[in-house]
Formats: C-alpha cells, structure tokens, sequence
C-alpha cells in the first residue's frame, strides 16, 4: 500500500513538473510568443509593436508564465482547460475530440499490430521451443520502414493509383484501414520480435516439457506458453498505446486526421500553451491508465507465481544465429558504402533531375540532380555512428533505470506520453541548437521501452525458484544482481536495442526534417527520406535508397543480436 502511494505520487509530481515545464517553454527558449501566436494566426501581418502589445495584453503575456499557470490550473477544478491562444475556442472540446480520434485510429492500429505479431510468432507457436534456425530477417524490414514511408505508399499506391480505400480525410471506418497498417504494421513487427524471442524460453520451461511428456496437445502447451510470455511484453504494449496515439504526427498529418498527436504539434509550434498543456496533461494519464493495465494483466497472468517466487527463470540461451546471413548483410551495407564514397554526394546536375538508375547514377539522381549513391554512401558514416552511440547509450541508461522500477517507472510512463516533437523543442530550449540537440532529444526518449523491459523481466527473474535458492543459500544482493539477475536480462534488452537500432536513426531525421538536426545539404538518410518524399510516386527510387538501406540496417542488427545469447543455460 505504500509503494502504491509513493509510486501515485511520484506520478503527480511529474506530471506536474511537466506541465509548468511546457509552461515555461516560450521564455525559456527566449522567444516572443506574441510573435510567434501573431505569425500562427496571420502570417503576412506585420508584427508592429502595437500589434505585438494588444496580443500580450489579451493573453495576459506580461504577468509571466507563473500566472498564466496559475490561472489554468484553477480551472482545472472546475473542468476548464483554458482557451486557445490562436483562435480563442475552449481547449477542452478540442482536445477530447482529437483524443476520442486518436484512440479509435489506436485500437484499429493495435488489431493490425497484433496480426503482424501473431504472424511472426506463428513459427516458434507451431514448432513448440524445439530446435529452429534463428530468424526475423522480415520483421526486421518491417519494423525498420518508417511510418511516415509506408502511409505514403500505401495512400499513393492503395489509396489513389488503385482506389480501393481512401487516402485522406477522416469520415468514417473505412477512412481508418490505411493510416492503422502504417502505424500497425511497424509496430507490430517490433512487438512480434520481442514475443518470439521470449517464447523459447517459455517453452523450455519444466512445465512445458513435462506437458508434452504426458501427452497434451501442441496447442494447449503453446496457449500456456503465450500466456507465460505475455507478462515480459505488456509494459513495452503500453508504452506501444500511448505512443500510437500521440506519437502518431507524420501519419497524421499525411492522411489529414485531426488526431491529438497533428492537434499536439501544432500546438507546440504555434505556442499555444492551453492546447499544449491539455494534451499532454491527457497523453499522462492515458499513459498511466496503460501502465496500470499492464500491471493489471501480469498480476492475472503469473500474480501467484510472482507473489510466492516460484516462477521458473524464463530466460534460456537464445538460437544462434546463422554466422553467414548477418556477414552478408554486413558486406552489403559496406559494398554500398565503399562503391559511393569516392563519389561527389554535393555535386548539381540539373539537367539530370529525377534520372531512374544508370550505370553512371545506379541509384538514381535526386530532385537537383544530385547522385543518391554517393549521397546514401556519404550519409552512412554520420548516421550509423550518431545511432550506434545514442542506442548504446540508451541501453545503459535502460538498464540501469530498470533496475529501479518503483523510480523508473513514472517516468517511463511520463516520458512514452510526450511526443517526439515536445521533447524535442523542451530539450532545445533547455540547450539550444546545436549538433548535440537531436542526439540529446532521442536519447531523452529511446531509453524508456528499454527500461521497461528491464524492469518487467526483473521482476519475473527475482520470482525465479533458483533465486529464492540462491537467497537461502546466503547470496547477498549484490551477488545475485551479477551472477544471475543481470546475466538473465542482459541479453534480451540488448537484443531489444539492436531491433531499435534503426528506430534511432529515423527519430534523428524527424528532428532534422523540423530544423533541430541535420540541415541540408546534409546527405544524413532521414533528412534525405523528408526531402524525396514528395517526389516517391514521380521518383521512387530516391525514397527507395535510404529506405532500402534502412531496412538492411534493421535485417543486420536482428540477425546480429541472434549470437548475443546468455553466458551460462
């Protein structure tokens, strides 16, 4: 009961915290936000002074941001969220609306993401743990694609080439089907791999082998399986909730839906502080409500088990991967990095705009002529480097988060709320622009399903029979922490950040293509998908390259992670 109180207040005060920092967030960026709501309202009006003063006299800009809290949280006990600084229409009808949008477009999301997932477990389910190559090559590209890349093919191609559903607009159900494959599909892949490589463990299990021993059914033994495996998923499934619903902006914004993630950011661009405000604040408590689900459903799944540790350790050593699959793939990125090195990625050709792939440009030219080759080749060193560092980074800072659940936890929930794009601009105001901007934004976020993860495979292992063994034996904490805890979690987490890998880099062009990274002419492969994608149904294959390489990024990070296998069975 009091870690309850303690872990709901820690919640409260977070999301306090969060709320007087987007509060804040115009003075502490130093810029005008009568300017900045004047250019969001009207932007060929000149900002004059006497224009500038009756807006900050309105909004009551001059009392300084404590008031303005102070006069919004009031209203929150009576149910008011304030009014929009743009157009002066209560916050609340907004915001619920887009709320209520954003959560039908979630649940829709999550029956595609749940399909994908069960599809790539469907192998390890029907072969019951037993001996198998290791794979997810698929999933990999898969969950490597960027969403903003799928919504545009599957509008261009589904949409409007082939008119089977339609690509923009929000009127109904059928309007739902093509913006929840872009955010399901991803999505799923990546839960899909994190379920298939828990499985093997379940199904190794005593209980397992001994049901299989007597006589029972495949499926029933594969049921129970899934069942054990659930519990070591369901935080990083919330963190998956929240994130379909307010992280979900470049689909959004591509398929014209008015959800809370579009509503969010235009907020944040625009200043409007009450609109800010009243999003995130219920982007918190959906991700509380997620959180204690998840609680909720490992509590039914294995709460006995976890209460009287006697869980067996579900963690086994995990299949080896085939040593040739992840060196070719390795010798392909390098063959395509070494044949455009020598290559101009700056020099104009525009005489040679759009140009399909030649011998001369075997991956095509961009809108100004430019070769993609030598620009994907040249763009590969920044961009693998940056994501390597930052995904190392953020599997310690997970790791070791984790390890405090009752510490970490809040602020996971608190952090998975945010979209990209809040932390993003709350990072530069706290440290400006600068080439460690977008490293420090990704890193802010990147870490939280990793500490996740650490914290729900704790918690299961500190149940485990052979720890309760260990601890009667006399093993003090910290001897358990090296010699059996931190060896059971250390290999799925760092299997988890390789999967992410590609994740990373696509979070660093986000924040380029929003001038807080990367700026052109920079070849970095984020920035070079925003700028070709209005070109990909004209010249597809200048989104094809560094989305090509993307996915074979994601291909050798799964099938590398194959060998990262726990030291002793």
């Amino acid at each position: 009961m009091r870690g309850t109180a303690t872990a709901l207040l820690w919640r409260v005060i977070l999301a306090v915290a969060l709320v007087c920092a987007i509060g804040v967030l115009p003075w502490a960026s130093h810029t005008d936000p009568a300017l900045t709501v004047l250019k969001a309202r009207s932007a060929d009006r000149d900002p004059t002074p006497e224009v500038l003063a009756d807006i900050r006299d309105r909004l009551g800009l001059d009392a300084g941001p404590s008031h303005l809290l102070g006069d919004w949280a009031a209203g929150l006990w009576r149910g008011d969220l304030g009014r929009s600084w743009l157009n002066g229409a209560e916050v609340a009808p907004t915001v619920l609306h887009a709320l209520g949008v954003s959560l039908l477009l979630m649940a829709v999301a999550l029956v595609a993401a749940g399909v994908t997932a069960a599809l790539i477990c469907a192998r390890t389910l029907y072969r019951g743990g037993r001996a198998r190559k290791a794979s997810g090559t698929g999933s990999a590209v898969l969950a490597a694609l960027p969403e903003f890349l799928t919504a545009t093919v599957l509008a261009t191609v589904v949409g409007v080439q082939l008119g089977w559903l339609p690509a923009l607009g929000w009127y109904g159900p059928r309007w739902t089907i093509l913006p929840a494959l872009a955010l399901g599909l991803p999505a799923g892949a990546v839960l899909g791999r994190l379920l298939d490589d828990l499985l093997p463990g379940a199904f190794a299990e005593p209980w397992a082998q001994a049901a299989a021993a007597r006589g029972l059914p495949r499926r029933t033994i594969a049921r129970q399986a899934l069942r054990r495996s659930l519990p070591g998923l369901l935080p990083n499934t919330g963190l998956f909730v929240v994130g379909l619903t307010g992280g979900a902006v470049a689909v959004e914004q591509i398929f014209d839906i008015p959800g809370l993630g579009r509503t969010t950011l235009q907020a944040a661009l625009a200043q409007d502080l009450p609109v800010l405000q009243a999003g995130a604040l219920l982007l918190t408590l959906l991700a509380a409500t997620a959180a204690a689900l998840a609680h909720v459903g490992t509590r039914v799944l294995i709460g006995l088990a976890l209460r009287d540790g006697a869980l067996p350790s579900p963690h086994r050593s995990a299949p080896e991967a085939r040593g040739f699959l992840p060196l070719a793939l390795a010798l392909a990125l390098l063959a395509v990095i070494a044949a455009g090195l020598h290559r101009d990625p700056l020099a104009l050709d525009t005489g040679a705009r759009l140009q399909p792939p030649s011998w001369s440009h075997p991956f095509g030219t961009d809108a100004l002529g430019r070769d993609m080759l030598a620009r994907v080749a040249h763009g590969a060193l920044d961009t693998l480097l940056l994501a390597t560092t930052i995904s190392a980074a953020t599997l310690v800072l997970g790791v070791l988060l984790g390890l405090a659940p009752r510490l970490s936890g809040p602020l996971v929930d608190t952090i998975s709320a945010l979209p990209p794009v809040l932390l993003a601009l709350l990072v530069t105001a706290v440290a400006g622009t600068g080439t460690a901007t977008p490293a420090l934004a990704v890193t802010a976020v990147a870490w939280a399903p990793l500490a996740a993860h650490t914290s729900a495979l704790l918690r299961q292992e500190r149940a485990a029979l052979h720890i309760t063994a260990a601890k009667a034996l006399g093993a003090g904490p910290a001897q358990l922490l090296r010699h059996d805890i931190l060896p059971a979690i250390l290999p799925p987490v760092t299997r988890h950040a390789l999967l992410r890998l590609p994740g990373i880099a696509l979070s660093l062009a986000s924040l380029a293509f929003l001038g807080l990274g990367a700026q052109p002419p920079s070849p970095e492969w984020g920035l070079l998908l925003a700028e070709n994608q209005p070109y990909a149904e004209r010249a597809p294959w200048a989104v094809l390259a560094p989305a090509v390489l993307l996915a074979l990024l994601g291909a050798l990070a799964v099938t590398a992670a194959g060998g990262v296998r726990r030291g002793r069975p």
